[in-house]
């Protein structure tokens, strides 16, 4: 089956990003709907030695680079969307040996900003791990957040 031009798209603009990397996270699913990310569990997640417990930083930027993907949803064209302000609400501890999933989806679209909500969670959605819910600025499509990140969005990945 071949892969559709925005799920593409994502994995480009994750793969552009350093941080998601080290963290080995990966697009599960990019659609009109939202984006989902994965971040497997590993060691270098771990907020609680004694349970295993997945530290509630692991889980933000998680989110954080979900919703601002969610962007490419809905925009006909790249643009940089800054977060503006992200609200994390969290529901109760990731467990140890799962991996964390990360949907977000816009739900309003204006000329300065976009509003994404989402939720983290690892083997049941309707359980999440936390609800999210942002702000990112619209820069416009002459930003691009630097040659070199362009290049890889723009480019085949790597």
């Amino acid at each position: 089956m071949q892969q559709s031009p925005l799920m593409a798209q994502a994995e480009r603009f994750l793969s552009a990003l350093r941080h998601c990397q080290v963290l080995q996270m990966r697009v599960e699913h990019a659609d009109a709907d939202g984006v989902t990310l994965c971040l497997p569990y590993s060691a270098q997640i771990v907020g609680n030695p004694a349970s295993g417990a997945i530290h509630g930083g692991a889980i933000t930027t998680l989110m954080d680079t979900a919703l601002g993907m969610a962007t490419l949803c809905v925009l006909p064209a790249f643009e940089v969307c800054p977060t503006l302000d992200l609200r994390i609400d969290y529901m109760h501890p990731g467990l140890a040996d799962q991996p964390v999933y990360g949907h977000a989806q816009c739900y309003r679209v204006t000329r300065d900003v976009i509003f994404i909500r989402g939720s983290a969670y690892q083997l049941d959605p309707g359980q999440p791990i936390a609800q999210v819910v942002g702000t990112y600025m619209r820069l416009g499509k002459a930003i691009k957040g630097g040659l070199a990140f362009a290049k890889r969005l723009d480019g085949p990945l790597q």
